[in-house]
């Protein structure tokens, strides 16, 4: 696995040993920050079930100013937070090592991207979507990527929320979310 764009492409991410992870693969990768757009210059990102990091990584690789980086593995919080460092983005990176729904309650809103990779098991979407709209999480032109398992239903958009594309990659489906106006 490897960082696909900006200034650290082709860059190597380590790995969560074992099966407790499944980082979106490289292709899918690419293909979202082709649809968001290759650049992040600026954007405050949230990277929700964030494993080894990949998604909220990229974003820094591609001009974010920060990425905080969620998830309750120790394991996966140790590799990303190690993934961090050997990019040289530690300054800018900040690891939280507990429950997504438990870290939305405390983390500070506003955020310009946000990304939600959940274990595919765990049929988490329509629960990160209910979150997100409740709570202060995306900045006012903010967006959200959500990844699951095409066999998992779509859930209903709550409200302040909006659909506004829906891409498939093999088993992958990715949601790109907005703030409805």
């Amino acid at each position: 696995m490897r960082i696909v764009g900006g200034e650290a492409r082709g860059r190597v991410l380590r790995a969560v040993p074992g099966r407790s992870t499944r980082p979106t693969s490289d292709r899918v990768r690419q293909s979202l920050f082709d649809t968001l757009g290759q650049r992040c210059d600026g954007l405050r990102v949230l990277d929700l079930f964030a494993g080894t990091g990949a998604l909220g990584l990229e974003a820094l690789s591609r001009g974010a100013r920060e990425a905080v980086l969620v998830d309750q593995d120790k394991g996966a919080c140790a590799v990303a937070l190690r993934n961090a460092g050997s990019l040289g983005y530690g300054d800018r990176c900040q690891v939280v090592c507990e429950d997504v729904f438990r870290a939305l309650g405390h983390l500070p809103g506003g955020f310009d991207l946000v990304f939600s990779d959940p274990p595919y098991a765990a049929r988490a979407t329509g629960s990160v979507l209910e979150a997100l709209a409740s709570r202060a999480v995306l900045a006012q032109e903010g967006r959200a990527v959500l990844e699951k398992d095409r066999r998992e239903p779509l859930p209903a958009m709550p409200a302040g929320l909006r659909l506004s594309q829906e891409r498939r990659y093999g088993d992958t489906v990715l949601l790109f979310v907005e703030r409805a106006s």
